[in-house]
C-alpha cells in the first residue's frame, strides 16, 4: 500500500485509518537471508495531519520464524510493537522543528510505502538473541557445585558505572565552556 505525502497532507481533517493484512514475505527474505518464514502482518493505526507534520501511528503483529543463535533451529518469534514516526518531504529542509526523540522519515520521492515501513521496523524488532525453548530451560539448568551460568544483560549494567581507566579523564573537560 502506498500514498503520496500530498494526498495525505490534503485530507488532514480525517486521519486515514489503517487496518488490514500485509504480506511482505518475499520483500523481507531478500533484504534478511535469516528470516525462515514469516507470517503476513496485521497493521492496525492512523496517519493523521497534526502541527509538525503527517504522524503514522502504527501496531503491528506478526510472527517471525529465525534459526536459533545457538543450535540454529527454527524458532518463531511472535512480535507486537508500536510504530511512530513522522513523515516529511525531501524538500522541507527544516526538522528542528521535531523533538530529539521523535523518528522522522524523510522520504524521498514523498510516498509513504506500508511495505517498507514495516520491512524496516521489522527487522528491527527482531531480537539479536533466539532459542528454542529446550535451549532456555537448559540455560536455566546449566550449573555445578561452585558454578552457574550467568548471562549478562549489557543493557541492564548501571550507566553510570565508569570505567577505572577511563575514570581520569572524567574531569578533562571541566573548566571548558
Amino acid at each position: 500500500m502506498k500514498w503520496s505525502l500530498s494526498e495525505l497532507s490534503q485530507n488532514s481533517s480525517e486521519p486515514l485509518q489503517v487496518d488490514t493484512m500485509v504480506d511482505i514475505a518475499v520483500s523481507i527474505k531478500a533484504r534478511d537471508e535469516d528470516i525462515l518464514a514469516i507470517s503476513p502482518a496485521h497493521v492496525k493505526g492512523i496517519f493523521s495531519q497534526d502541527t509538525l507534520g503527517l504522524l503514522g501511528y502504527l501496531r503491528v503483529a506478526v510472527t517471525v520464524t529465525v534459526p536459533s543463535t545457538r543450535s540454529l533451529v527454527p524458532v518463531e518469534v511472535p512480535l507486537k510493537f508500536d510504530i511512530s514516526e513522522y513523515y516529511v518531504s525531501h524538500h522541507d529542509n527544516n526538522i528542528e522543528r521535531f523533538d530529539e526523540n521523535d523518528v522522522v522519515i524523510i522520504l524521498e520521492n514523498d510516498v509513504i510505502d506500508l511495505n517498507q515501513i514495516l520491512e524496516d521496523n521489522i527487522l528491527l524488532q527482531i531480537p539479536t538473541k533466539v532459542l528454542t525453548t529446550e535451549e532456555r530451560q537448559q540455560a536455566a539448568d546449566l550449573k555445578g557445585n561452585d558454578w552457574n551460568l550467568i548471562e549478562e544483560d549489557h543493557k541492564a549494567k548501571n550507566s553510570n558505572d565508569v570505567d577505572p581507566r577511563m575514570a581520569k579523564l572524567k574531569d578533562f573537560f571541566k573548566n571548558d565552556d
